[in-house]
């Protein structure tokens, strides 16, 4: 027996080595913050805008709890938020408008669904021709005959597509929808954007850091331009209106009523990918997650399959934003594929996982919240001081009031949240709310 053992105080008594859980300060201060924010917000703008506002800010909290599963949980930075929230958007208008009769009762859907037939069976030939090494075909020819399929087949296809979807644009003016409920849009809208993530993640995951956000960032510019110029599918710039809502809709209950019902479904919708992202985290799944983030190398030696968990992990992401996407959609009950921009639907969500904190899905739904309130009160905010400045400069000085007031205003959210992410990259570079990494041993 060891003389530390002889001399030990016998009323000592060892602790646990798991973790004290101490009283979230941090948590309570920076809510209780935010809850202040939003009753201003009330108290200032009405409830209808208000309850606008959160329904809003709820949706994009779904794309961000999407980005930060990406690239908090797995370190892959995705700038193309944009293409699957288009995506959503999409289904979201395609299930719930209503029939269109014009189109369906013609024979136009049956040379539409034969032109996709052909586009089906023109893949699975290039698929095949790309599997041809396995008969022997030398590597360098396989190749060849791939790409000489692939060039003549796509040629023959949108051929025959484009005189379809003439006829459909001259008769129907667009195909329509499916007339169903507005919550299946929001499921296929995840499926799709998760199977286009599927598709993606094949190709773009090898790539790291800049590589990986310049390739998504492509392909969320090719899906836009895609929808905006499919007239035949999506009416393009012509935009489709309005999307029917899952619950009772303003002329039934009025604005506020209407949204504060439609707010209490995203709110479900929140809650229930909060609790299953939070025991996924904890499960040892996300560990192994975290620790191919960390030392992609060292989980690699450990025998995890790092390809597969990374494509797991973007396909996750990408349909939670499909999603989100449908449901911010159907609430602003309009399809438009021109309004999906880079700087609303992909930099703003980034910076509400910046300043929530990576990683932390509590700390993603507080930035969601409160950069979505910074960005749509700061127009209110700029014009009331630029007025006020106005009125002082004229009755002081003799100013002459600006007639563009209002569109200065509207820029104002940009430096605003310029310089947010600027001090909070300064100041709180993992968020205010930072991901909490367990030590053991």
């Amino acid at each position: 027996m060891s003389d530390s053992t002889n001399t030990r105080n016998p009323a000592y008594t060892p602790k646990d080595a798991t973790p004290e859980r101490r009283f979230p300060v941090r948590e309570v201060v920076l809510f209780g913050t935010l809850l202040v924010a939003i009753l201003a917000v009330y108290g200032l703008m009405g409830a209808a805008y208000s309850t606008r506002m959160l329904v809003e800010a709820a949706c994009y909290a779904i794309l961000a709890l999407g980005l930060t599963i990406q690239w908090g949980y797995a370190g892959q930075f995705n700038a193309g938020v944009m293409g699957f929230v288009a995506l959503g958007g999409f289904c979201a208008m395609l299930f719930s408008v209503p029939v269109n009769d014009a189109f369906w009762g013609t024979e136009l859907p049956g040379e539409l669904g034969r032109v996709l037939l052909y586009g089906l069976a023109a893949t699975l030939v290039v698929v095949g021709a790309t599997r041809l090494d396995r008969l022997g075909v030398p590597k360098k020819l396989r190749t060849l005959i791939a790409v000489v399929l692939a060039v003549v087949l796509y040629l023959v296809v949108i051929s025959l597509l484009r005189d379809v979807t003439s006829q459909i644009q001259a008769q129907a003016g667009f195909v329509g929808g499916f007339g169903l409920p507005a919550w299946t849009g929001w499921i296929v809208g995840g499926a799709l954007a998760g199977g286009v993530g599927y598709l993606i993640g094949h190709v773009c995951l090898g790539l790291r850091s800049d590589y990986l956000a310049i390739a998504t960032l492509g392909i969320a510019e090719i899906i836009k331009a895609f929808l905006k110029n499919s007239d035949w599918l999506t009416r393009g710039t012509a935009t489709v209106s309005p999307l029917p809502w899952p619950t009772p809709g303003p002329a039934e209950l009025g604005f506020t009523l209407s949204r504060a019902l439609y707010l209490s479904i995203t709110a479900v919708v929140i809650a229930v990918i909060f609790f299953l992202l939070h025991r996924a985290y904890h499960a040892p799944w996300g560990r192994m997650i975290r620790a191919i983030r960390d030392n992609e190398v060292s989980a690699a030696a450990m025998g995890k399959d790092i390809n597969k968990r990374r494509l797991e992990i973007f396909v996750l992401g990408c349909i939670l934003m499909g999603l989100g996407g449908g449901i911010l959609g159907t609430f602003n009950s309009l399809f438009d594929p021109q309004g999906y921009l880079p700087l609303n639907h992909t930099f703003l969500v980034l910076v509400m996982v910046i300043l929530g904190g990576p990683g932390n899905n509590l700390g993603t739904i507080f930035g969601a919240v409160a950069v979505y309130i910074i960005w749509i009160m700061s127009e209110p905010l700029a014009l009331f001081l630029m007025q006020l400045i106005v009125s002082v400069g004229e009755s002081t000085f003799g100013w002459d009031a600006p007639n563009n007031m209002d569109s200065r205003a509207l820029q104002a959210r940009v430096l605003v949240i310029g310089m947010l992410i600027t001090l909070v990259l300064r100041f709180a570079p993992k968020g205010l709310l930072p991901e909490k990494i367990t030590h053991h041993g």
